[in-house]
């Protein structure tokens, strides 16, 4: 009875075991959610500070007693801050637009002239006498630009850009004093001749590179060139103008920053596509 009882005990477990063994049923696997990354382009906002390092190229006027043009003996253009702002968007990783307005504050200009010293009195009608010069100016550059972001390297987006557009320069009224050059204490009484302001066609060069300081936030340090075609500067009195300028190169030290409008990447949730339910495997 009892070795029956073990054998009837025996047969159950090894028919348990072999029929475990016929039918698995894989656990099913879990997949990882998707995540899609947003691109940093989009609108932004810049401002910026610059030092120019002003070069006029020179100025000349007309001589009313014979009506020749003459170039100023000398010419010379203080430097001054910048200060400008404008709207933008980065088209991708590597390519960004925008439309800036810049202003250079009023800079001062002093030439002089070389001449006869026809109101210094009769003792010195005949002997050669200096005219000094002197104005400013004052600037509105409005650019339309764009540039090449290279490549970033840690926080540092080194760049390349270009612009053209017009410069607004605006003369102030230029006043002239002729002394004797024998005697610095005789001069003629001073002119006045009207300042003029032109549209002139400019073009510009830049290079920098941007800073991240925040996922919304680049700070900007560069160097931009202007080149401002010449124009009109002052207007005719006494027998003397009207004259003009021939242009400027501004050289330019600038920082500033830009402000992106979504410019934080953000990460959304893509669901996995739907995965049939596996079926049992029968070995």
């Amino acid at each position: 009875m009892m070795k029956t009882l073990i054998g009837a005990v025996a047969a159950l477990l090894v028919g348990t075991s072999a029929f475990s063994a016929d039918l698995y049923t894989p656990e099913p696997v879990q997949q990882a959610p998707e995540v899609a990354v947003s691109q940093s382009n989009g609108w932004y906002l810049r401002g910026d500070v610059g030092y120019a390092f002003t070069d006029l190229r020179g100025a000349n006027y007309f001589q009313g007693s014979n009506s020749n043009m003459h170039d100023f003996d000398s010419a010379k253009l203080d430097d001054n801050f910048t200060l400008g702002g404008g709207v933008g968007y980065q088209v991708n990783n590597y390519l960004r637009t925008d439309v800036t307005l810049d202003y250079l504050f009023k800079s001062d200009f002093n030439g002089s002239t070389k001449g006869n010293c026809g109101g210094c009195g009769p003792d010195f009608s005949s002997v050669a006498a200096t005219s000094h010069d002197k104005t400013s100016l004052t600037a509105y550059s409005l650019l339309a630009n764009a540039y090449v972001d290279i490549g970033t390297y840690g926080i540092f987006t080194p760049y390349v850009g270009a612009g053209l557009g017009g410069t607004y320069v605006k003369w102030d009224k230029l006043k002239n004093t002729s002394c004797s050059d024998a005697d610095s204490s005789s001069c003629d009484s001073t002119v006045t001749h009207n300042g003029r302001g032109s549209w002139r066609f400019t073009y510009a060069l830049m290079a920098g590179t941007s800073i991240d300081l925040t996922c919304n936030l680049k700070a900007d340090v560069g160097y931009r060139f202007r080149h401002v075609e010449g124009g009109d500067m002052f207007g005719y009195a006494e027998n003397g103008g009207p004259g003009y300028d021939k242009g400027l190169n501004l050289h330019e030290a600038r920082v500033g920053a830009r402000y992106m409008f979504g410019g934080c990447q953000t990460a959304s949730y893509m669901p996995p596509a739907d995965i049939p339910a596996q079926q049992p495997v029968y070995k």
